[in-house]
């Protein structure tokens, strides 16, 4: 497998957006600066979604003027949750993808977004609309991809079945999204291939959580499944404060990287900057 099939997305907004505390806008901008001069393909930055809902992303616009993008050629991704949330984020040139949230657990839909499954599948088609006038691309990540706390039925036929539709819609990037940390490397080697075999058009990615004991296992996973991006944050910080009170890490980006350089993958990372973001980081999260 090349890596130049494979997209690495660093996510500094899914590893902030669950801290009890507010980080400074400046602050905020000066780390996302570090991470832009890394050498990531896409930076989930930031989202355009209810302060009181997610209040440590109320600043998104500010620290987006804050950001220096002259030396990167990071692209940005930022997440909306409904129209409102698109229609602003399509207004700001630098932001290249939107990005959506949209469950197949009707539970977590409501508790996310305060919407329907199908009232969220109605928000996706003006989204692609808009992407489409704007020169925007959209990235739809199927949350509770791996199975969700809730009891709502899910199956891998559930998950192909909103693949196709969204696919059918006219989505482009699909990511899989675990979002509670409940993936094994067994649903892993079983739903991505398939997925990725049928929708070969179409770019598949994977968004996962996982405690620290397992991120290697998933990694390995995902890696020999054909995934064509794959997500993750610094020192796996972060997990969805919708989705649960005890919050389960992103797969770390550190990880990641380790796991890619272990198999010849040249991944062309500024590790200097790395590093310097490691260390600003301990100022962010404690």
């Amino acid at each position: 497998m090349s890596l130049k099939k494979i997209k690495l997305v660093e996510c500094p907004r899914d590893a902030m957006q669950g801290l009890h505390h507010f980080v400074p806008t400046e602050l905020k901008s000066a780390y996302l600066n570090l991470l832009l001069q890394v050498g990531f393909d896409t930076l989930d930055f930031g989202s355009f979604v209810s302060p009181k809902a997610i209040p440590q992303m109320a600043d998104t616009q500010q620290v987006l003027e804050n950001l220096d993008l002259s030396l990167t050629s990071t692209k940005l991704l930022a997440i909306v949750a409904n129209l409102r949330g698109v229609e602003s984020a399509i207004q700001h040139q630098a932001i290249d993808y939107l990005g959506f949230p949209f469950s197949i657990s009707e539970t977590f839909q409501q508790r996310n977004t305060n919407s329907s499954i199908e009232q969220s599948l109605s928000t996706v088609e003006d989204m692609l609309a808009l992407c489409a006038k704007n020169n925007k691309k959209a990235v739809v990540y199927l949350s509770m991809g791996f199975g969700n706390p809730y009891g709502d039925e899910w199956n891998d036929e559930i998950v192909e079945k909103w693949t196709d539709i969204l696919v059918d819609k006219g989505v482009g990037i699909i990511s899989l999204a675990d979002t509670v940390g409940i993936s094994t490397p067994e649903k892993i080697n079983h739903i991505l291939p398939k997925l990725i075999s049928r929708f070969s058009n179409i770019e598949i990615g994977i968004h996962l959580h996982s405690t620290p004991a397992e991120r290697f296992e998933k990694i390995e996973a995902a890696y020999h499944s054909g995934v064509k991006r794959i997500d993750s944050a610094l020192k796996g910080f972060g997990g969805c404060p919708m989705a649960a009170d005890d919050l389960t890490g992103n797969i770390a980006t550190e990880d990641v990287i380790a796991y890619l350089n272990d198999k010849g993958e040249n991944l062309n990372l500024n590790m200097d900057k790395w590093n310097e973001a490691m260390v600003l980081s301990g100022k962010i999260f404690g």
